[in-house]
């Protein structure tokens, strides 16, 4: 039969290597659209899924209390912290409608098609091709240097729980949650050179303009 011949479909594995964050920041952060720039480095910091963050409203963002609201397709939504770096990522965005990641060219009023400067800022870093997924699945495997238990990154990430003691017993408060999704960025950002911002630095609330 020709699927006894056919090699087996594989599935992505894509992800950062710790020493390729240096460079993916650095060209990252380079992008010329800060709204993309911040789109994509959150991604790899909270390692949300790329509809669920490119659909983060104003109104989900905590500044004041750091936190975050994804509405996922798992649990209909999760509330995740809100770290420091992040927030300096969020805070400074145009205020153009009710999207954080807004677009004044899509019909939709937010981002739509972040690829196209993803992959130009890998080709100029001279990194291998990384999905938008990659990122995600970069954050998973970049936890686990700070010896994160797998259950709060899975947590952090929307992951539906697998073992019967996560689904029933263990659903960790958001403090909990922060002082590891904390750690994960300062250690991300340490590989990559950048300074993690301290909480004291964190923005606070912002007017609408």
């Amino acid at each position: 039969m020709a699927r006894d011949t056919l090699p087996k479909a594989r599935a992505k594995d894509d992800c950062l290597q710790r020493e390729q964050l240096p460079l993916w920041f650095e060209h990252v952060r380079r992008i010329g659209n800060p709204v993309i720039s911040a789109y994509l480095q959150t991604l790899l910091i909270t390692g949300a899924r790329r509809e669920e963050l490119a659909g983060l409203r104003w109104e989900d963002v905590d500044f004041q209390w750091r936190s975050m609201t994804i509405r996922d397709k798992v649990e209909g939504e999760r509330t995740i912290p809100l770290t420091p770096y992040v927030a300096s990522l969020l805070a400074p965005l145009p205020r153009r409608n009710e999207w954080e990641f807004s677009s004044p060219t899509a019909a939709s009023g937010r981002l739509q098609e972040p690829r196209i400067q993803h992959v130009k800022a890998l080709t100029a870093a001279g990194l291998p091709a990384l999905s938008l997924h990659g990122l995600r699945r970069s954050f998973g495997t970049l936890a686990e240097w700070v010896e994160c238990p797998a259950g709060v990154s899975a947590q952090i990430m929307g992951h539906k729980p697998s073992a019967i003691a996560e689904k029933h017993y263990r659903r960790r408060p958001l403090d909990l949650l922060r002082q590891w999704h904390t750690k994960i960025e300062g250690w991300i950002l340490e590989q990559a050179g950048i300074e993690q911002p301290s909480e004291g630095q964190a923005p606070g609330l912002r007017a609408v303009q």
